[in-house]
């Protein structure tokens, strides 16, 4: 086997004295894993980083062989965001659960395109990525719950099934609630923030928060519960980011 394809980096790791070995998100083959021999090099390093979209070139000889890969980036995120350490957080956070949830082998070519859109987001401008990013992070969060067929369903009250003034999503169903169907149970009801079903809605750093909070819940229950696993460091590292920023901003 011979081909080329786009691919996202999302996992390097070394390989011997010079290699690395190098997991990829691709548009027809899903998760991709493959030796890069010589990534370990200057060259190499600079090639192979999480969140490069690169032009990756597979190689395997034969079934049993192991699979290689060698590349030119097609864009660089990861050297734009350096300095910016919200961004980088998302950045981060996104390929490691990429990697950590997504199986071998399987496409999805939409959300590729989801995964590519956001990190194209951040990387072009990291100012606005620090200040606006989380929401495009959020959905981007959920749209992986929903390839992992563990998607929430925020289209409609679970309790009045009215559409409107949804306020809550129960931990149990994964479905949205609203503020008269919650009735005496809001207290054990997730916080729904509003730009989540509507993106004309104003929002802030608190219900950025929120939203992190609600994805984050499922994503540690389904994605990784099920297999007595916990959040990655990487995930849990942003949520603590955005954690202090908004109690900043609240003593302020």
């Amino acid at each position: 086997m011979e081909r080329e394809a786009p691919a996202l980096v999302v996992f390097v790791g070394p390989q011997g004295e010079t290699g690395a070995r190098v997991h990829m998100l691709t548009e027809d083959d899903g998760l991709v894993r493959a030796l890069a021999y010589g990534g370990a090099s200057r060259a190499g390093r600079a090639l192979w980083q999480p969140g490069n979209v690169v032009k990756a070139r597979f190689v395997q000889r034969n079934d049993s062989a192991p699979r290689r890969v060698s590349g030119e980036v097609l864009y660089g995120c990861a050297a734009r965001i350096l300095s910016m350490p919200l961004a980088l957080a998302m950045m981060q956070s996104a390929c490691v659960l990429a990697d950590a949830t997504l199986p071998e082998g399987e496409p999805c070519p939409s959300f590729f395109g989801t995964t590519v859109k956001l990190l194209s987001f951040i990387g072009y401008d990291p100012d606005v990525a620090e200040q606006t990013g989380l929401p495009n992070y959020i959905e981007w969060e959920l749209a992986l719950l929903n390839v992992l067929g563990f998607g929430l369903d925020l289209s409609a009250c679970a309790v009045t099934g009215q559409t409107h003034g949804l306020a809550y999503v129960s931990p149990r169903t994964g479905r949205a609630v609203s503020e008269e169907g919650a009735g005496e149970w809001k207290d054990r009801l997730l916080p729904l923030p509003a730009f989540l079903c509507d993106p004309t809605q104003a929002s802030g750093w608190q219900d950025w928060l929120n939203g992190l909070r609600l994805s984050g819940y499922f994503l540690a229950r389904d994605a990784f519960g099920q297999r007595h696993l916990p959040l990655p460091a990487a995930r849990q590292r942003l949520l603590a980011r955005v954690e202090k920023l908004v109690a900043e901003q609240n003593s302020a």
